[in-house]
């Protein structure tokens, strides 16, 4: 496998999942720090409903809301996503750098899309942001492996497609890190149940702890680090270490250190590896949260301006006007590509989003959505993240040609949920038939064209 299609493949597929990666990290830290605080926000959480029973806004509830419209675009935008994936590696990375080889797949990976999509949908419509990409994820493989087993929605029987033999590869194409095969003698073979029970633990320990009617929810939130009047302002922040999902990740860990009965040495390095990879990940976190809370909270100083993303929407508002929607996702998507998160583009843009929102006379919750989904789908084309992924597999100065492979999955990911999302928030005013459906079908219609082109010509 050359190790550019390893990064390439790995970046495209990581749009859908993300938005409610880490336990819906980019949904419950992202946006909602983004928005807490706001005394706009606020009040208009209370007249929608989103109460808590002081009277005061329930943040957690407008996140339940916003969560499941994300699922919602991301079901419908991601349904595809395999199929481009596969497309774009036979068309880079074949033989015959043809599309048509991917494409032939196409049952199976739309199913194998859908196996995930829809339960993730389902989770955040009725659970939550935290559980979408980790059940869904675990049900779509569940499903998709009978699938592959049984050889369902298989291409017609033919020679299996492959990369080439290597010496015919591009240099471009391979990597400085040398993959050797560890022979099965040297391995100590693990029981299939007892590898999966780290990944069940967390999963039922997150459920448990989330669901609300338990009285253990009560329990860990009663914990809580505050720090108010930051530096003699009217800034707060506050924490429930035992409520975080990480602190379920580190019971499990060391739950697995018996259940597989490890030896220190190992668990030790394991833990250094990780420690490692947290340092490295917060340097750039060190620097734009603070930057994120000047920006959320530039209204404190004495001259009396407005919040920059308050500004910001009312400029936008009146040069965009109602098209915004179909411009959202760039937002999110151009903050995910320079921050290289999707959680600090919606802590730094979800206010922003809110704003014109308001401004132009749709749902801010659905705008909210386009956010967070143009974040996810900038993970495709983030330099952080491709500049990590390349170091990984030894790409050295490859980065731009890794970007140039990985962007029409993003183009694609960018510009549908900002059609479909214009559809949905006029729908109310202009119907159902309105630019933004007519240029959802567009995009729909261009896609299978260029598909069934390509399937015709290889049965020629």
């Amino acid at each position: 496998f050359p190790a550019m299609a390893a990064v390439v493949a790995g970046m495209i597929i990581q749009c859908t999942p993300v938005s409610f990666g880490a336990l819906g990290t980019p949904i419950l830290v992202g946006v909602q720090t983004g928005l807490t605080g706001d005394a706009a926000v606020a009040d208009w959480g209370i007249a929608q409903g989103f109460v808590q029973n002081d009277g005061s806004f329930d943040s957690h509830a407008l996140m339940f809301q916003i969560g499941w419209r994300v699922a919602f675009l991301h079901a419908v935008t991601g349904a595809l996503i395999p199929l481009i994936m596969v497309s774009l590696l036979t068309r880079f990375f074949g033989p015959d750098r043809s599309l048509r080889q991917g494409l032939k797949c196409w049952r199976f990976a739309i199913a194998s899309s859908f196996a995930m999509t829809v339960p993730y949908f389902l989770v955040a419509r009725f659970l939550g942001p935290e559980f979408p990409s980790l059940l869904g994820s675990l049900v779509g493989l569940a499903i998709m492996v009978t699938v592959a087993r049984r050889g369902w929605l298989m291409p017609d029987k033919e020679k299996p497609w492959g990369f080439g033999v290597p010496e015919k590869w591009e240099p471009e194409w391979k990597g400085l890190v040398e993959i050797k095969d560890q022979p099965a003698s040297e391995t100590n073979p693990m029981v299939l149940w007892k590898a999966w029970i780290p990944y069940l633990l967390v999963a039922v320990l997150l459920v448990l702890t989330r669901l609300k009617f338990l009285p253990i929810v009560g329990w860990l939130r009663s914990v809580k680090l505050e720090w108010t009047q930051i530096f003699g302002s009217q800034i707060a922040a506050s924490v429930e270490p035992l409520y975080l999902p990480g602190t379920i990740f580190i019971i499990v860990s060391l739950s697995t250190f018996f259940l597989h009965e490890m030896n220190w040495k190992s668990y030790r390095q394991a833990w250094g590896r990780s420690v490692g990879t947290v340092i490295r990940a917060s340097v750039a976190l060190i620097f734009t949260v603070p930057m994120v809370q000047i920006f959320l909270n530039s209204h404190e100083g004495l001259a009396g301006f407005a919040k920059m993303p308050n500004a910001l929407a009312e400029g936008i508002a009146q040069i965009a006007g109602g098209t915004w929607p179909l411009f959202a996702p760039l937002i999110g998507g151009f903050g995910a590509f320079v921050a290289g998160s999707n959680t600090v583009s919606n802590m730094t843009f979800s206010l922003f989003q809110f704003g014109v929102g308001q401004r132009i006379g749709v749902d801010p919750m659905w705008i909210i959505a386009l956010q967070a989904v143009g974040g996810a789908a900038g993970n495709i084309i983030c330099v952080h993240n491709v500049v990590a992924a390349s170091a990984v597999v030894g790409l050295l100065g490859k980065e731009g040609a890794v970007i140039r492979k990985t962007l029409p999955a993003f183009i694609y990911y960018a510009f549908l949920p900002g059609a479909l999302g214009y559809a949905i928030v006029w729908q109310s005013q202009k119907g159902w038939l309105n630019l933004g459906s007519l240029i959802t079908v567009l995009i729909w219609s261009l896609l299978i064209g260029v598909a069934v082109k390509h399937l015709r010509t290889s049965n020629h």
